[in-house]
């Protein structure tokens, strides 16, 4: 049955109505938060001064909202997840990073006997290298989350106490403490309550500022490893023929690479695991994340890709494949930009649009078969 303009007019400011209503709600309840946040603040040290400069203006982040209750449909297999993280674009940047930081980082290995290769690969990962720190406020999204949606609020709120804190202290105006809609902060995404414990003063003017010094936010990175309990000398762990425990490439295994680690099933890349493996997941508790991190930092450090390739695994495009596929999406009328080879956020975004318009798991990868599957429908 075709509906009349008239239904179809009704039903749309209807929609508008209750999302202007529910909005007023969460308005609401934001500010009835802050009044009543202000005291246990107050007693936490935060000045009434600080607390009121803090909060002036502030309002719903609402897209912090919309991030906090997002589920993916579907997660990218373990081979996928390195391919895009330790991408050739991301090492070609770290390595560029490496010329311009290097006498930083080694420092930084003296002083907290840390890795400069995974300190640097840390910050790979967190926000590639400074490219995609969060445009968020740090305090507005916090107290979004804290008052505002059902997943773990006090633990919000506990890091909003503490970023008011950190403002206290002088490290940085509320204005300029900006970070991801989560609340993570500056070039290796700390929490407040994780900043306050472990921000180091990397370049010596006496402050700890992760935001933009870059030397602060790598040594506050290496100080955190070495305070989780890293293992000076020793690697993440080694690479090892399937089945066995004869190390790839030769050389005896160190007796701290004691547990196996076999992600792709018994036929696929097989490592030896130290502890500092663990450690590394002290950053992000998931063994793809710290596999990433590792790996990372061992193609800084010049070394290869995994001798042994991921079981059925649908493989990487090159340069040449991934401008391909940006042009026949953009042909497809999916918004990417100019195609440059890059898979940021837009590309994979249509990528993700496409495969659920084609029924295929929405995962944003941008690999061989997906670009054969368009070619063919050209």
């Amino acid at each position: 049955m075709k509906l009349s303009p008239l239904f179809n007019a009704a039903a749309l400011g209807l929609a508008i109505a209750i999302s202007a209503s529910a909005a007023a709600q969460a308005d609401a309840r934001f500010d009835a938060f802050v009044a009543r946040l202000k005291p246990d603040a107050m007693r936490a040290g935060v000045s009434g001064a600080t607390f009121d400069r803090a909060f002036r203006g502030l309002t719903v982040d609402r897209e912090a909202i919309e991030k906090s209750q997002y589920q993916p449909e579907f997660k990218q297999t373990m081979a996928q997840y390195i391919d895009t993280r330790v991408s050739d674009t991301r090492i070609q940047a770290g390595r560029d990073d490496y010329r311009q930081w290097a006498d930083t980082l080694a420092s930084v290995e003296r002083t907290y006997g840390v890795d400069r290769y995974v300190v640097l690969a840390v910050w790979g990962m967190e926000t590639n290298y400074g490219d995609s720190m969060g445009g968020h406020n740090v305090i507005e999204a916090l107290a979004t989350l804290a008052c505002c949606q059902q997943r773990r609020p006090e633990f919000f709120r506990k890091e909003l106490i503490a970023a008011l804190q950190i403002v206290q202290h002088g490290d940085i105006t509320p204005e300029k403490m900006i970070g991801s809609w989560a609340g993570a902060m500056g070039h290796t995404q700390f929490m407040p309550t994780s900043y306050k414990v472990y921000a180091a003063d990397g370049d010596g003017d006496g402050k700890r500022d992760i935001w933009t010094s870059v030397p602060d936010a790598l040594a506050s990175t290496a100080n955190y490893l070495r305070k989780h309990g890293w293992q000076n000398g020793v690697s993440w762990g080694y690479e090892v023929a399937p089945g066995t425990t004869r190390r790839v490439g030769g050389g005896a295994l160190p007796a701290a690479a004691a547990k196996r680690f076999a992600p792709g099933g018994p036929e696929g890349p097989t490592f030896m695991l130290t502890r500092n493996f663990q450690v590394i997941k002290r950053y992000n508790n998931a063994d793809s994340y710290a596999l990433a991190v590792g790996h990372l930092a061992d193609r800084l450090r010049g070394g290869g890709a995994f001798a042994t390739e991921w079981p059925n695994h649908d493989k990487p495009l090159d340069q040449p494949g991934r401008m391909e596929l940006q042009a026949l999406l953009a042909r497809k009328g999916f918004s990417i930009g100019e195609p440059d080879g890059k898979i940021g956020p837009a590309t994979r975004d249509a990528i993700m649009s496409y495969q659920q318009a084609q029924g295929l798991a929405p995962d944003g990868y941008a690999g061989v078969s997906l670009l054969r599957r368009l070619r063919a429908a050209r």
